[in-house]
């Protein structure tokens, strides 16, 4: 199947300016030929350079025309796939972008599978595996700061951390190799130089997950909850904060009946905004299950905030409510300090909220909402944010791999000098096996089929 020629549509359906179909394999050029007239006379597609476009008419077999059509031409190995590879650019919609698949696999192309494309630029040496896996990240990321991270990674910052680590226990490994296998001119294994290179990888390995743990916050986000009893301005800040009327505002108590939820981008990190009904004891059937699948929502979320009202002050209500949320990640908004009358003191806030991040602003007159969200980030992120330089996405695949990896490094430590070489090198291959299933040196088929299997067709 590796051999065979391959298209798809690369372009999402529905309307748009136009639409990508691309085809991929030794013998797309010609296939394509047979069914394109160019606008010019006298030009041939199997005589052009690579990066070159041609503009002309695709047609079906009998040579009706089918659409008017821009066809982009890249040459191996200078393509993504490393083959040559032909992308029609059709009139966008579902109609013409389905005609001109079907006339060019009328010429024996196949339909490609999900992430085929991408597949062949990892078989063809044109990706390694991780910068393979970086294409779906970049297609999935939710904000700007994610993005950048998954195009580090589909530039090759991954592959650069991993061969280093690579080198590093090749290193070791030849070192007892050579005691190994040469013992007279060699000598004895140099410890306490091999323990030095191991705890020099251990340690980039730890710093590889921690950053990994950091990007996981941009790629996959957090959920976070408001929470208050009734009227204290939850609704207004999830207005406030998504810069729309999602939810409805009113001065009457108990409005908020089910959970409303939207998605926003606070610095980078995808936030699923839940705002709950007000918790409070009350007879109305509809309120209380309202309030049932808030406590739920709340019990579930990343981070809480917590609002309460500057001109109410702590109630019975309110302290109840803490007491549901008191070994959650959280931050109390206290809200309406535009009042003039105050009826929370910060001696008042320091005693009954020690060590939890407290944020005073009024969200009618949006002050206080830069604070929030600065501190937002800071707790979402608790203190992970380092000097340092490295920042790299992992996935659950590398992340696992490299804690294989870390383990042997582990027992390699622990037994230096204590077991023969012949064990110790038992898992400093091991160490060395785990990080090539991450650069895809040592990746079984089924894992190739594993990681492929979620791409879209067309990619």
């Amino acid at each position: 199947m590796i051999g065979d020629d391959i298209a798809a549509i690369s372009t999402a359906p529905g309307e748009g300016g136009i639409a990508i179909v691309r085809l991929s394999g030794n013998d797309v050029i010609e296939k394509v030929e047979r069914i394109f007239k160019p606008y010019r006379a006298g030009i041939k597609l199997s005589d052009k350079e690579g990066y070159s476009l041609s503009l002309g008419w695709l047609c079906d077999e009998k040579m009706e025309i089918i659409d008017e059509v821009l066809l982009g031409l890249m040459r191996a190995p200078r393509s993504y796939t490393g083959e040559d590879v032909v992308e029609i650019n059709c009139h966008g919609g579902t109609l013409p972008a389905r005609r001109c698949l079907k006339a060019v696999m009328r010429q024996g192309v196949r339909l490609a599978q999900p992430g085929e494309f991408t597949r062949r630029a990892f078989i063809n040496g044109r990706l390694d595996v991780s910068q393979a896996e970086a294409v779906i990240e970049v297609i999935r990321a939710k904000t700007e700061r994610g993005m950048n991270l998954a195009l580090k990674q589909l530039a090759g910052r991954n592959s650069q951390e991993i061969n280093l680590l690579e080198d590093q226990m090749i290193e070791v490994n030849a070192m007892l190799e050579a005691s190994l296998d040469f013992p007279d001119e060699v000598g004895d294994l140099d410890y306490s130089a091999a323990q030095g290179k191991l705890q020099e990888v251990k340690n980039r390995i730890d710093k590889l997950l921690l950053a990994g743990e950091r990007a996981e916050i941009y790629r996959e986000g957090i959920n976070v909850a408001i929470c208050g009893k009734p009227n204290v301005g939850k609704s207004s800040l999830l207005n406030a904060l998504l810069r729309k009327e999602k939810a409805i505002v009113t001065s009457i108590p108990g409005t908020t009946r089910d959970i409303i939820e939207d998605y926003i981008n606070i610095r980078g990190i995808p936030v699923k905004l839940k705002d709950t009904a007000g918790i409070r004891s009350t007879e109305d059937l509809v309120e209380r299950i309202g309030i049932e699948r808030s406590q739920e929502v709340i019990s579930e979320a990343d981070l809480v905030l917590f609002i309460l009202d500057v001109g109410t002050g702590i109630d019975q209500e309110d302290r109840k409510i803490y007491e549901k949320i008191e070994k959650k990640n959280k931050i109390v908004l206290v809200n309406k300090e535009d009042l003039e009358e105050k009826n929370i003191s910060e001696a008042e806030l320091e005693q009954l909220f020690p060590g939890v991040k407290i944020v005073r602003g009024s969200i009618i007159e949006e002050t206080g909402l830069e604070e929030l969200e600065e501190s937002i980030e800071k707790a979402v992120l608790s203190g992970q944010l380092q000097s340092d330089d490295m920042e790299v996405m992992i996935n659950l695949r590398q992340k696992n791999a490299l804690l294989t990896a870390k383990r042997h490094i582990e027992e390699s430590l622990a037994a230096m000098g204590k077991v023969s070489l012949d064990c110790l090198g038992v898992d400093i291959w091991g160490a060395l096996e785990a990080l090539g299933e991450i650069s895809g040196k040592n990746l079984k088929e089924e894992v190739i089929e594993r990681i492929f299997h979620d791409f879209c067709i067309g990619k």
